[in-house]
């Protein structure tokens, strides 16, 4: 057993909470831009600290005038904008509890978290999210008011709310504490119901104050970032309050279709994302320089990228060839990618999902640094991190300060601090198995700590592979060297209790239509006609010869099938935050696997 502790920088005070750094940042800095607004006309506007903490007070004045009451919890269902940054921070002002709930919710999930948490008011975005709430009311029976930004939610609240004391928000921001609850975060989850996180403002606070100090160049004066991850997400919601506790400056962008035109006009210091974002950036650059007869000289940045980075981690760092090269690539290639992400991003934060090493070294040697972290929702949610002074690519860097990091005797990483969540809502026996007696948390997922207190994430307890022969697999191994290849969106690793490891693959549809016309076929040929096609199972047989070279033989994968269409979130396959649901798919390709076993 392996434990590595780092004390905390900043201890939260009993009387703390959420609302606090608003109400100072509007005392202290009140002319300081805290978010750029988008409008409708594709302006933006910006928020100064003050306008920030009077419009918080406005709306909290509203929730207040319809009769929330402190702890009563509030549901928010809207895509990642400043709406929802504006109102979580006045249901906290109000003393009630944010209920977040991922836009893409089914009507099923949607009725569930709203009922289970007992959410007393929603606010919703569309008039899609609206219909979708009135078709289950009759399963919410404490949801009495239902509020749609699209339809000037937020003005009829501030109205409202002009009857309600200004000071009746002070009173009620006093008398919320640091153990309270502040949001109830339901897990998206890849198996079983969602089950609601409890939060409270201690441990959101305690994770993010202690975070804001060891990453000055993210969190520092002047820093300024584009979110376009689901605020639903934890790991999106913390770095919202890590914005507001350091007072640097956020936008939102709410259709990613449009990240591309943000990023030009918000020009970020920094940005959040989830590894396969990181990885569709890479792919994306490879393809464009392939189609253009340039796919030499990518190849060769790509190397020289690497390399660099690679010795930046040795004594004597790069030598003058290679400084030369990497100076020379800089200007044919790498500020390229650096100016798609608005020409001054250098650094950037994953999580979610193993990024892998391959991944973190070329996007730090082509100049934007990203520093991958690990934690969960049950952790507030940032457990460990790679700081400027302290990466290790490939890990997940050291345990934060005032967290606690050990590997039990099976290789679970366990989890400790002021950041573990209070326990799962109405859920005793949920709780009691993840929340040991003297605290810790059961992350469900293995790891290694290193002497320097790195920590390795290897994959999930729940998920290795026992073949028939008793070889244990980690499939994220294998997953994630098989989703490098540029024509590979997923990757599913089979083989439980089978006699060999098999793969179940989907085509990037992005990667598609370059390869087709290489191949001289037809522009819109599905890939439900090219499953056999010799020359496709050419490029995905190279993805899976790459994997293989990193396990044993009897871990390696021996057959693939690639599978008629992608996993999205709409069918089922994807969690919001793009995590595979593996039951979801073992159960929709029975088939197909008891094929490949079958043969």
């Amino acid at each position: 057993m392996r434990e590595f502790s780092v004390p905390p920088i900043v201890t939260v005070g009993d009387s703390a909470n959420l609302t606090d750094p608003v109400w100072e940042n509007a005392e202290v800095a009140p002319d300081v831009v805290q978010f750029i607004r988008a409008g409708a006309d594709g302006a933006s506007t910006d928020v100064t600290c003050r306008q920030f903490r009077d419009e918080v007070v406005a709306v909290a004045r509203g929730l207040v005038a319809a009769g929330v009451r402190p702890g009563d919890r509030v549901g928010l269902m809207s895509r990642t904008r400043y709406e929802w940054t504006l109102f979580d921070y006045a249901v906290w002002a109000a003393g009630a509890v944010t209920v977040p709930i991922y836009e893409t919710s089914s009507p099923e999930q949607a009725a569930w978290i709203l009922s289970d948490s007992g959410a007393v008011a929603v606010l919703v975005e569309t008039d899609a999210h609206a219909a979708l709430v009135a078709g289950v009311r009759d399963r919410t029976p404490e949801l009495t008011n239902v509020w749609q930004i699209d339809l000037g939610a937020l003005d009829e609240l501030v109205t409202a709310g002009e009857s309600v004391d200004p000071t009746e928000i002070e009173q009620r921001r006093a008398a919320v504490h640091a153990d309270d609850l502040a949001t109830l975060v339901y897990t998206s989850g890849t198996t079983g119901r969602p089950k609601g996180c409890m939060l409270t403002h201690r441990s959101m606070l305690a994770d993010v104050a202690n975070a804001v100090p060891v990453l000055p160049n993210l969190f520092g004066p002047g820093a300024s970032t584009l979110l376009f991850l689901p605020l639903a997400h934890a790991f999106a919601r913390l770095i919202q309050v890590g914005v507001v506790q350091a007072r640097a400056t956020m936008a939102h962008c709410p259709d990613t279709n449009d990240l591309l035109s943000r990023l030009q006009t918000v020009r970020p210091t920094f940005v959040l994302s989830v590894p396969r974002v990181f990885e569709k950036v890479y792919n994306s650059a490879k393809q464009k320089a392939d189609a253009s007869g340039k796919g030499r000289i990518f190849a060769r940045a790509e190397a020289v990228a690497i390399a660099y980075s690679e010795s930046l981690e040795t004594s004597s760092g790069p030598g003058l060839a290679l400084r030369v090269q990497h100076a020379l690539f800089d200007r044919l290639v790498y500020r390229k990618l650096r100016a798609a992400l608005g020409g001054r991003c250098s650094d950037a934060i994953s999580g979610g999902a193993p990024l892998g090493a391959r991944l973190g070294h070329f996007f730090r040697g082509v100049g934007v640094v990203i520093y991958e972290g690990y934690g969960l929702t049950e952790t507030s949610p940032a457990a460990s991190a790679n700081l400027p002074d302290a990466i290790r690519i490939g890990s997940v860097g050291r345990p934060l300060p005032g967290v606690t990091i050990r590997i039990d005797d099976d290789g679970e990483v366990l989890i400790a601090g002021d950041l573990v969540f209070k326990g799962y809502w109405r859920n005793e026996a949920a709780s009691a198995d993840v929340l040991t007696a003297d605290g810790w948390f059961r992350t469900g997922d293995l790891g290694q700590l290193d002497s320097d207190g790195y920590l390795r994430i290897t994959g999930r307890k729940k998920e290795i592979i026992v073949t028939a022969g008793g070889k244990n697999v980690a499939p994220a191994v294998l997953e994630d060297q098989v989703r490098a290849h540029p024509m590979v969106s997923q990757c599913v690793v089979i083989g439980d209790r089978q006699p060999f490891v098999a793969a179940l693959v989907t085509v990037d549809e992005e990667a598609l239509p370059a390869w087709l016309e290489e191949a001289g076929l037809p522009a819109t040929t599905p890939v439900e006609q090219l499953r056999e096609h010799e020359g496709l199972r050419s490029e995905i047989q190279s993805a899976i010869d790459a994997a293989n070279r990193t396990v044993s033989r009897a871990e390696a994968i021996k057959v693939f099938r690639i599978l008629p269409r992608d996993f999205t979130e709409t069918t089922g396959e994807l969690t919001p935050s793009l995590k595979v649901k593996r039951q979801i798919v073992h159960k929709s390709y029975a088939t197909e696997i008891a094929d490949i076993y079958r043969s």
